[in-house]
């Protein structure tokens, strides 16, 4: 089975043979928990979501028109299981105001983070989009780590064009200001005065 397609094991799988589609969950799995573990922030309940996500994939596989491609499918799938999930829980998220960025500011928080070591650049990173909202965490993530095209992105959201790149422009700009506040007070506390 490994030379086969998605759309093979789709095939196979609407025939009634489910190994087809523990291959499709199998291929999928990390990408799908990934994203929900992004959204939800607990791995738990990303557990629970990616579960959810393959049994409403497996469920809806007869309305798959093949019109893109399935993993852009499934992470819509995942996608708006994890909103659901988010809905159910209603946990207040932490909103951060949106400072007006200069050229300079951008330059001062680059040089900051250009003094912590890789692995701790990530880690920092991932915790500032923690904080950000789901929707504008998500697209971030597609955009940047999952290397989607715009796109791609409006078909896993089922955002308009305008609203993506809105939200995409605003998150970039709140992830930098989180960045910037929470890495200057670290680094000033350690090191002193700039």
């Amino acid at each position: 089975m490994a030379n086969k397609t998605d759309e093979n094991y789709i095939e196979l799988t609407l025939k009634g043979d489910t190994n087809a589609f523990a291959f499709l969950v199998e291929k999928y799995k990390d990408m799908v928990f990934t994203l929900a573990v992004k959204m939800v922030k607990s791995r738990e309940e990303a557990e629970e979501v990616s579960q959810d996500a393959f049994i409403k994939a497996y469920k809806y596989l007869p309305k798959f028109k093949g019109d893109s491609k399935f993993s852009t499918w499934l992470y819509k799938i995942a996608y708006n299981t994890s909103l659901d999930a988010i809905k159910k829980k209603s946990n207040s998220y932490n909103n951060v105001a949106i400072d007006d960025i200069t050229v300079n500011y951008i330059s001062s928080v680059e040089t900051v983070l250009d003094g912590i070591e890789r692995e701790e650049r990530a880690a920092v990173i991932n915790n500032c989009m923690q904080q950000l909202q789901e929707d504008e965490r998500a697209i971030l993530m597609f955009f940047y780590f999952k290397e989607l095209s715009l796109k791609e992105i409006i078909e896993v959201t089922s955002m308009s064009e305008a609203n993506v790149k809105v939200k995409l422009h605003r998150a970039r700009k709140e992830l930098l200001s989180i960045v910037k506040n929470t890495v200057e007070p670290e680094l000033i506390s350690h090191y002193g005065r700039k």
